[in-house]
């Protein structure tokens, strides 16, 4: 009777010492059931694609922003498709063989219909392995067709001819350019002298181009003034001579009509009476005859 008890007091405690063990199982089997859930579990960020890889091989589908489910033996690799920007410095060569410094700035996005055939292709590194090297090319390849003057001149035209190569050369992978803008472009001390003595020189010229334009300007003006004047003076002498002129005609022309008035007025009887009307009584001479006597005035023989 003894032995029996003391075999149930052992098989109680066995049993009783389990307990915790088991406990311990169950919460480390929950756990790493938590754990295997949550490794299926993948969000994608507002702005970015995700990619599917099953042991390393991409999946053909693009994952867009949200929650996603995934075996655990599989990935999803983040692309950015967001516009990113990158500014890098690089050397080239003019078309008359000056180096110049260039600073210029790219801006660019993945289309994110394309995300999954440019991580297969390129990977995440696409602007180590495809933006910089063909950024770069191109850029020489477009410098090398001005000169350096032209460079400065154009430097608009520059930009926008290195987008146009770039995207032809990496539109195929999926990458956009949005813009290509030309920061600085930097030459030598000895060029950089020289272009400035030239630009001086032609800022010169041209402020003495201009000079003399306003000074023939002047003289233009000044010699139509002095014509207009002299004209005017002319003018004004002529109508003062016509003036003079008609005068002396209207007066000459008068004084003849009066004296032709005159004239037909005129009678011998008109004429002794106004002789008469005039006379001081004196003879107009004496006249002494053979004879001594005193002339008869007014006698017809």
């Amino acid at each position: 009777m003894e032995m029996n008890e003391m075999n149930v007091k052992n098989t109680r405690t066995v049993r009783g010492g389990n307990a915790p063990r088991r406990l311990l199982v169950i919460a480390l089997g929950i756990v790493i059931l938590i754990a295997l859930v949550s490794g299926c579990i993948r969000s994608v960020p507002t702005g970015y694609t995700g990619i599917l890889t099953t042991f390393g091989k991409v999946e053909q589908s693009n994952l867009d922003a949200g929650v996603h489910l995934k075996a655990p033996w599989q990935k999803i690799v983040l692309m950015d498709n967001r516009v990113q920007k990158q500014t890098l410095d690089t050397q080239s060569f003019s078309a008359d063989i000056q180096q110049v410094d260039v600073r210029e700035t790219v801006t660019y996005r993945i289309n994110s219909t394309a995300a999954a055939v440019l991580y297969e292709k390129v990977g995440t590194h696409y602007f180590e392995n495809i933006l910089y090297p063909q950024l770069l090319e191109n850029t020489k390849t477009v410098f090398a067709q001005y000169s350096a003057e032209g460079l400065v001149e154009h430097r608009d035209a520059l930009a926008e001819q290195i987008a146009e190569r770039m995207k032809e050369d990496v539109g195929d992978y999926g990458i956009d350019i949005v813009t290509v803008a030309i920061e600085n472009i930097d030459f030598s001390d000895r060029f950089t002298d020289a272009i400035e003595a030239k630009q001086v020189a032609t800022q010169e010229l041209q402020r003495a181009q201009t000079q003399q334009q306003q000074a023939n300007l002047e003289a233009k003006a000044a010699a139509e003034r002095q014509r207009i004047a002299a004209q005017a003076e002319a003018d004004v002498a002529k109508i003062a001579a016509d003036a003079d002129a008609y005068a002396i005609t209207a007066k000459a022309q008068a004084e003849a009509e009066a004296n032709k008035k005159i004239a037909e007025s005129l009678t011998d009887a008109l004429i002794d009476y106004t002789e008469a009307q005039n006379w001081n009584g004196q003879l107009p001479g004496t006249v002494v005859g053979a004879d001594g006597g005193l002339p008869i005035i007014g006698v017809n023989p």
